[in-house]
């Protein structure tokens, strides 16, 4: 069966890369960092938006994440955090993509004892996302950054309790900070998957590896996949244009594409 592929576009190189884009019939996830949004134009992301649907593809996005925390404890992060939560919200809009990403914002080191009350402020904030994407048919998407295990993550999910409210299981980050296998990890969050994001690593750094040149077992991912979570969007996220090459090849048996 044919998988929904997604690949991985800054924004900021949308231009650059969308002949590359419409010549493979891949589908993107544009990525909108802080930068990219506040330098946005209206009207030429209105137009990518156009030739993409003219072209009969779709996308989904991966909103802006750095130093952003929406369940943090220091006010004034939250409403920085909120603020480009907006932005990208309203580009969305726009774009109308299938799936939003965004990051937790959550690390044992930094809460500790505080995880409840991490928590708690987080679910306000996912509240507030959801309330602008009710009846537009996007997924919020939450990625696995610096889990070790799902507890928190599981937490989360059953304190939204909204189907809007998924996970983005990014099986890289998963095994640079893993502390349970990846079965462990989809009994537990697998029914939650809407989305997931496929590179590789050894382990040791984020490399956005091509699949089969890092230490993950992508045999057991798919297998995985196809009994927990067989519909959600499958998201290369390499780094260059020749991963993204590499591993559509390698991941044409997997994918169908």
């Amino acid at each position: 069966m044919r998988k929904r592929l997604f690949a991985h576009v800054p924004y900021l190189q949308m231009q650059a890369h969308l002949p590359f884009i419409l010549e493979r019939r891949v589908n993107p996830e544009i990525f909108l960092s802080g930068e990219a949004l506040d330098a946005l134009d209206p009207a030429e992301l209105a137009a990518t938006a156009g030739v993409l649907r003219g072209e009969g593809l779709s996308c989904t996005i991966h909103s802006p994440f750095m130093d952003l925390n929406p369940g943090s404890l220091e006010r004034l992060l939250r409403d920085a955090t909120m603020h480009r939560f907006e932005q990208v919200l309203d580009a969305a809009e726009i774009l109308r993509p299938e799936v939003m990403v965004f990051h937790p914002g959550f690390d044992r080191w930094r809460y500790g004892e505080a995880t409840n009350l991490w928590l708690d402020l987080s679910v306000v904030a996912w509240r507030r996302v959801l309330d602008r994407v009710r009846g537009s048919g996007t997924v919020i998407a939450v990625e696995n950054i610096f889990e070790e295990e799902p507890s928190t993550l599981k937490a989360l999910f059953e304190a939204v309790d909204d189907p809007q409210f998924r996970h983005c299981f990014d099986v890289g980050h998963w095994n640079l900070f893993r502390k349970v296998g990846m079965e462990q990890w989809f009994e537990a969050l697998g029914g939650w998957i809407a989305e997931v994001h496929i590179h590789d690593n050894s382990g040791t750094r984020d490399d956005h590896a091509p699949p089969g040149e890092g230490a993950i077992d992508f045999e057991q991912f798919f297998s995985l996949m196809e009994r927990h979570a067989p519909d959600a969007a499958y998201t290369i996220e390499a780094h260059s244009r020749a991963h993204l090459e590499s591993s559509l090849e390698v991941l044409k048996p997997y994918l169908g594409n």
